[in-house]
């Protein structure tokens, strides 16, 4: 009995190393301020490190090489806690600023919504605004998923809808700099900042419904008008203090999903986590599952009614564009 504890301790100590020195070979090659050889030098040698540390574990004298790596392990952590999230860098265009809020009243105003004009991925006429809203109202939540790659995963885009027809759409983003790219690893490592957007849909889903030809779902949600006043403001208040305090972007834990999900979380309480949220190309099932969507048709048939690039794409990004790629799509049954 003692032998197999033995082995079975030995086998967590192996396992907990081989995953702590991935995790920093990863953070050094990825974050250190050096050139790519001497960061592929660093985090191989600290690899090695730990496959050495392992190989000894089966030897005499196995504590030396185990106390090495700690401190070794112990130093980079200690580095990583380090690094903190940048408020000024060359940011790229449609990243560049952040929107902010404030209430009034019922009167939200906020400043820095985005408007561009797209024509393609990286030809677009700039514009910021400054727009004031109603929450009186505030009628609907919408929500968006635009598939990039593959079925699995899904950019997700939640609009808030007013009785006058104007729609509001946020979305939670890479704040990348000029030249810079989305890498799901690299994100992983403190590579890029979070960015909230608030913009017009024909920016934030015209551009990737026309000028990146993505397949963008469509599903109307059953919020009733005091959630999706409470979620607004949520959205405000992440937005002023992501403008206070940057924060890093994490393709797993902190995304475009999780973080709206975070905020759910905290209006309606207890909503059960589901792998769902992380691959979140599946996430119209977990809503339909959950009653947010219309129960009444099968998902199969929401997603078919919901698919709006085709509708886009043939009238274009005209000032109607929020009506027309509504057409069709099926009603929330409102409780």
């Amino acid at each position: 009995m003692t032998q197999i504890f033995y082995r079975g301790g030995l086998a967590v100590l192996c396992l907990t190393i081989v995953l702590s020195g991935c995790w920093a070979a990863l953070a050094l090659w990825y974050r250190l301020p050096f050139g790519a050889a001497t960061r592929l030098i660093i985090a191989t040698g600290f690899a090695l490190l730990a496959l050495a540390v392992i190989l000894g574990l089966f030897r005499p004298r196995r504590l030396r090489g185990l106390a090495t790596y700690c401190l070794a392990l112990a130093a980079v952590i200690t580095w990583w806690i380090s690094l903190t999230p940048p408020a000024d860098r060359n940011w790229a265009k449609d990243v560049e600023r952040q929107v902010t809020g404030q209430l009034s009243g019922s009167t939200l105003t906020l400043e820095n919504i985005r408007n561009f004009t797209w024509r393609s991925p990286t030809d677009f006429d700039a514009n910021w605004e400054t727009r004031s809203y109603d929450l009186d109202q505030l009628e609907s939540v919408d929500l968006f998923l635009s598939y990039w790659s593959g079925k699995t995963i899904a950019h997700m885009i939640i609009s808030f809808g007013f009785a006058d027809g104007e729609q509001l759409a946020w979305s939670v983003e890479v704040r990348r700099q000029i030249g810079g790219g989305f890498s799901p690893l690299a994100d992983m490592f403190k590579t890029n900042t979070l960015s909230l957007i608030a913009a017009d849909e024909r920016d934030l889903l015209g551009t990737r419904t026309n000028a990146r030809g993505e397949d963008v779902q469509l599903y109307r949600t059953n919020t009733s008008p005091q959630k999706a006043r409470a979620l607004l403001l949520h959205y405000v208040t992440a937005a002023n203090q992501l403008a206070a305090q940057p924060q890093w972007y994490n393709s797993l834990f902190t995304n475009c999903t999780t973080v709206v999900f975070q905020m759910i979380r905290t209006i309606v309480g207890d909503v059960p986590l589901d792998w769902r949220v992380i691959a979140n190309g599946y996430l119209p099932e977990y809503a339909y599952d959950a009653g947010v969507l219309n129960s009444r048709l099968r998902l199969q048939e929401l997603t078919e009614k919901g698919r709006i690039t085709a509708r886009a794409q043939a009238h274009g990004i005209t000032p109607d564009y929020s009506q027309i790629i509504r057409r069709g799509v099926p009603s929330p049954l409102h409780k």
